[in-house]
């Protein structure tokens, strides 16, 4: 069954190639074509999930491009596959028939199929290549727009930093190499000391680095300059969740680290909490999302650190439904009203009640209010975060409560009783096309029946299928706990409206500004960079080259000495000795007369001589 592997990655992959190969020409039919390789990943999915197949393909000695799909990997590509599918169906009405819409919908299955071989790999090597891949994709996917040069600048900021913490993946290869020869990601945790802190530094580094955890988060607000499908796409189930999702696979090498996993969980808590307070701050509904997105994927890298492999998995999947029907009614309100302004958006759910409904949906889960996925989810990780330290489950709680806020802040928004204004020639405000409300359909369903997967038979049954077992369990009363505290943050914050908070201005602003992180990355790291360059230009011009410069200059001076004296005198004596050849050839040629008694008496005298002097010798 491998080639239903083949055909799960490279079915995308081989259709974005051509639709962004057609170029305009191919733009009448990217959409269809998009979707229908979508749905076809979803059956591929479906079925190689069932099937678990493996495939492997040699590379050099000691390493293999290696593929399978097995319990975590098949909900995974379940879940990609099902999300992608939705958001491109959502994209054939958002993105219009004067864009390029073959770069678009080519770029964005490129991009999937990545997604699909970075979470099937199971070495090194092929994580790598989808890990790049995916990285040069959501570069070209967020300045889609690349005549907007704030835009271009702002996909160049997601690239870089999420670049830079991908050397960690590099770091770990080698340090593998060295400490065990062996790049397979189910062996990592055998590396020899001290390879394996390496090993683990990296795998951690490069896993923050892609779910823009802290300090990395401020690219993620860059991001936004994107697409609304983009948005949807990259920060629900894909780009943003891959290092969540790496964490997890690679859980066995955290714990052999013996201070991997306390690190990870202790970042993925603090980014939960913190990132929540940046959510709260902002007045841009993409931005809030944004954030919000840092602050859930903080709880999944919590569950990766405290070993709670299930209570992730599931987090994981019930976050990608929220989000990305979050960030797909924002883009439909994006269109339609021409704001992402929260006091702009005012009214916006009651002109459009189906997208309003769905919001609803998506923000109640977000918030963790019961009994929506998000809700039972996070309390299975959080069970994981009681066991392993007391002191990680009461910030899981408090971050828990942060999420309430922001997403009933919003929630109050757009259901005030306020007209909204469309956009100057946008389609109706409350009218929802088929393309648009399937997707709002489907993915409000999600967020509800996902519960289901918290209840202890199918819990169980998902912790077979992940091969995991001794995993700590929610008992009812945290279910309670987290539901109440849930529902009277909610309230609260609905009470509450758009009062300003009890909070020092400056605060607020620092929170807005994504707490200063990238200010504080150029800082840090861009302006000593910076400055480093300029100091060796200036180097460069003022030492290499002057002294480059200095020895051409001494190199003419000495060849024009040589020609003017060396070279005079080798030309004398070769002169010389071509005269003195001449003069001697000018004699050898007098005896050269052609009279024959003449040559005989040159023999004469010749052989006179020599017995001459044989007889004065003897």
């Amino acid at each position: 069954m491998s080639w239903v592997l083949w055909a799960l990655v490279g079915l995308p992959l081989l259709s974005g190639v051509l639709l962004c190969l057609g170029g305009r020409r191919a733009d009448r039919v990217a959409p269809a074509a998009a979707v229908l390789v979508a749905a076809a990943g979803i059956v591929l999915a479906v079925t190689a999930a069932y099937a678990q197949p493996r495939a492997d393909a040699p590379l050099f000695q000691g390493a293999a491009f290696g593929l399978a799909v097995d319990g975590l990997s098949g909900l995974m590509v379940v879940t990609v596959t099902a999300v992608a599918a939705l958001i491109l169906l959502f994209s054939t009405a958002d993105v219009g028939p004067d864009q390029a819409r073959a770069r678009f919908f080519g770029v964005m299955l490129l991009f999937v199929g990545a997604m699909l071989v970075t979470v099937t790999a199971t070495t090194l090597p092929s994580l790598l290549m989808s890990w790049e891949v995916m990285g040069a994709t959501s570069w070209a996917l967020i300045g889609y727009w690349w005549h907007d040069p704030v835009r271009g600048r702002a996909a160049g900021v997601a690239f870089i930093t999420t670049r830079t913490a991908d050397l960690g993946l590099y770091l770990a290869a080698g340090a593998a190499l060295a400490g065990g020869r062996s790049l397979a990601l189910a062996g990592l945790d055998q590396v020899a000391r001290p390879w394996l802190h390496l090993v683990a530094a990296g795998v951690i580094a490069a896993a923050l680095g892609k779910s823009a955890q802290l300090p990395f988060s401020f690219w993620l607000s860059r991001a936004m300059q994107g697409p609304s499908p983009v948005s949807a796409l990259l920060h629900s189930a894909t780009m943003v969740v891959a290092g969540a999702y790496l964490l997890i696979r690679t859980g066995p090498l955290l714990s052999a680290s013996g201070w991997g996993s306390d690190v990870t969980a202790w970042i993925g808590v603090s980014t939960a909490f913190a990132l929540g307070l940046v959510a709260v701050a902002q007045t841009d509904l993409k931005q809030l999302l944004a954030a919000s997105s840092c602050a859930q994927i903080g709880f999944m890298v919590l569950a990766a650190g405290t070993g709670s492999a299930v209570g992730g998995t599931l987090q994981l999947i019930a976050h990608a439904a929220a989000k990305s029907l979050a960030f797909l009614v924002t883009g439909f309100w994006l269109t339609r009203l021409g704001t992402k302004d929260l006091s702009k958006l005012r009214g916006a759910a009651r002109a459009a009640p189906v997208a309003g409904a769905a919001f609803s949906v998506a923000a109640l889960s977000l918030a963790g209010v019961p009994p929506l996925s998000l809700w039972a989810a996070k309390d299975v990780l959080l069970a994981g975060a009681l066991a392993h330290s007391p002191a990680l489950y009461a910030a899981g709680l408090a971050a828990a409560a942060v999420s309430a806020m922001y997403s009933v802040r919003a929630l109050w928004y757009v259901w005030r009783p306020a007209p909204p204004r469309p956009a100057p020639g946008g389609p109706a405000p409350g009218r929802v096309s088929a393309a648009e409300g399937v997707p709002f359909a489907v993915l409000s369903a999600a967020a509800v029946v996902l519960t289901v997967l918290v209840l202890p038979p199918v819990r169980e049954a998902v912790a077979r299928t992940l091969g995991v077992s001794g995993e700590a369990q929610p008992l009812p009363w945290e279910f309670a706990v987290s539901g109440l505290l849930a529902l009277s943050v909610a309230a609260a914050v609905w009470a509450w409206g758009e009062r300003p908070g009890p909070v020092a201005r400056p605060a607020v602003r620092w929170a807005a500004g994504w707490l200063g992180l990238e200010a504080a990355s150029r800082f840090v790291l861009v302006r000593p960079v910076q400055r480093l360059a300029e100091e060796l230009a200036g180097f460069d011009d003022r030492v290499l080259d002057r002294g480059v410069d200095g020895l051409a200059r001494g190199t003419l001076r000495l060849a024009d000495v040589v020609n003017r004296r060396v070279e005079t005198a080798v030309d004398g004596l070769v002169e010389g000795t071509a005269a003195a050849s001449r003069a001697l050839g000018r004699l050898a040629r007098r005896p050269q007369t052609g009279q024959l008694h003449q040559y005989l008496a040159q023999a004469v005298a010749a052989f006179t001589v020599l017995a001459v002097v044989l007889v004065l010798v003897r």
